[in-house]
């Protein structure tokens, strides 16, 4: 007869042994040792054992893709490579696919999957994802930083494996093991050796309906709260669009018209020309027909931006200082229409250039070039004396017009239609003071201007308090989320059935 079997030891002989805790204790291979603290961080029903997925699998039922290079792809072939920005968070996003040949994947000794395998992304950002592939033709494989799980249904549920390596447990393991600074990932080797709680395969069973029931529930009230969040936007156009339509608040006779305002505010800019206090400037072009957008009340009046304006100024070019004589405002400093005055850069510049520059409560600064092209923001109140950088330009206008009203239409779809076709398309987008001058708006009377504003920021406090609110019950849900998942895996939902032969029988199966 041939030598008895040793019998196999596990992580669960280790973690009800009676040994100190924080003693050394050795797996039979021989060439591991686990700290009892790190093996057993918590308590577990007495028929759940501490295992590793090294101890669940072989080469052949958990890998890593292949090493894919962009000249091995084609534009359409039988071979899907599956990409990692179709792993979300136990969901299969689907973005898309690229291809090979079948040739050019046999050259790679390419390693086939298949739908139900689970997919773990082993490049982190905020959390380590993981999803189960569905059903899905033609010959699939996988990139080099994405880690495939087979099924196994003799030693482990796929989706209990999918749900536990996103508890927190198993990600503040992930976190702690993962290595790189530009791109954080974690090794197969790490991966596969971090201890995690295997109960009965019953019990996984039940564990995964139970989640998979209660996240339900949890995923329809979370899909709702969203629908505020992401509506807000489009909600928001909505009610500018109104707004500048006439349709937000009623039309009085009695406040005047738009062309008597307008009227007003010409003869006011001559005077100021007269006075020497603006410059006169080119008239602008006449409104034509084709350039009105939509109907607007009968008492209002289409205007062009620069008929408004007493200037339009570029910003003052200079290196931004630690000190100096003044600050500069530059867009970077500008965070929901809010400037931290504490992080606002000095610069250095003539004391008779500060006047053309200085920024005065009510004027409107438009960035011209870069991603935030087009950004604008109110200047509302001034802390200190600051002017404002060249990559911005500042837009001053008559007292006899609402600031507010005017910062709105650069909130809306009408302003940003009109940037967009007036925005020289570079390697840095830009657009100038002249795009903004010819720019058209809607102009009301003044009296209906600050109505309209009223109304907007009643209407947007009241949904910006239903997205906060929304935003809350998305965090409780998340917090939720995790905490079933914390109490799944620790045995706490109530679904362990002790009579159940120990999962340490699963772990004999193993090949």
């Amino acid at each position: 007869m041939g030598k008895a079997k040793k019998e196999q030891k596990t992580l669960f002989d280790f973690e009800r042994s009676t040994e100190r805790v924080g003693e050394e204790v050795k797996l039979e291979s021989g060439d591991k040792y686990y700290d009892k603290r790190e093996i057993s961080p918590f308590d577990i029903p007495k028929n759940w054992i501490w295992t590793k997925l090294s101890d669940l699998t072989t080469e052949k039922t958990l890998n890593d893709g292949n090493w894919v290079l962009s000249k091995d792809m084609v534009s359409t072939g039988p071979v899907k490579l599956i990409q990692l920005g179709s792993i979300g968070d136990c969901q299969y996003i689907g973005k898309g696919f690229k291809y090979l040949t079948k040739k050019r994947f046999d050259e790679l000794r390419g390693k086939q999957i298949y739908s139900g395998y689970l997919l773990v992304n082993r490049l982190i950002g905020d959390k380590m994802l993981s999803c189960i592939i569905p059903d899905l033709d033609g010959i699939l494989m996988t990139a080099v930083d994405i880690c495939w799980i087979a099924p196994n249904d003799r030693l482990y549920n796929i989706k209990y494996l999918m749900f536990l390596l996103a508890s927190e447990y198993f990600q503040e393991k992930v976190r702690r093991l993962g290595r790189g600074s530009t791109r954080f990932r974690i090794s197969k080797l790490n991966l596969i050796n971090i201890a995690f709680p295997l109960p009965p395969l019953a019990e996984q069973a039940r564990i995964v309906s139970l989640i998979e029931s209660l996240f339900s529930r949890l995923d329809e009230a979370r899909a709702k709260a969203r629908e505020v969040i992401d509506g807000f936007e489009l909600w928001k156009s909505a009610i500018l669009h109104k707004a500048f339509t006439g349709r937000l608040v009623e039309q009085r006779p009695e406040e005047g018209t738009g062309e008597e305002l307008f009227r007003e505010i010409q003869a006011e800019k001559q005077r100021f020309v007269k006075e020497g206090k603006i410059k006169k400037e080119k008239p602008l072009p006449e409104i034509k027909e084709d350039e009105i957008p939509f109907e607007i009340p009968e008492g209002w009046k289409w205007v062009r931006w620069g008929e408004l304006s007493e200037s339009i100024q570029y910003g003052y070019n200079a290196p931004a200082k630690q000190t100096g004589r003044i600050k500069m405002v530059r867009i970077s400093d500008i965070h929901e229409n809010v400037v931290n005055w504490a992080n606002v850069p000095y610069c250095d510049i003539d004391e008779e250039e500060i006047p053309t520059y200085l920024l005065r409560p009510n004027d409107i600064l438009f960035a011209r070039t870069g991603g935030t092209v087009g950004k604008s923001f109110l200047v509302l109140t001034m802390s200190e004396e600051a002017v404002y950088a060249g990559y911005l330009i500042r837009t001053r206008y008559s007292i006899l017009l609402c600031p507010q009203y005017l910062k709105f239409f650069m909130d809306s779809q009408l302003y940003w239609t009109q940037l967009r076709e007036g925005t020289i398309a570079t390697a840095q987008p830009n657009c100038n003071g002249k795009t903004l001058a010819q720019m058209i708006l809607p102009l009301p009377p003044l009296s209906e201007q600050k109505r309209i504003v009223s109304q907007i920021e009643s209407l947007f406090s009241r949904m910006e308090e239903a997205v906060g609110k929304a935003k809350a019950v998305v965090e409780q849900i998340d917090a939720i989320k995790k905490s079933i998942l914390e109490k799944a895996f620790r045995g706490e939902l109530g679904t362990n059935d002790p009579t159940e032969e120990s999962a340490l029988a699963l772990l004999k199966s193993v090949d």
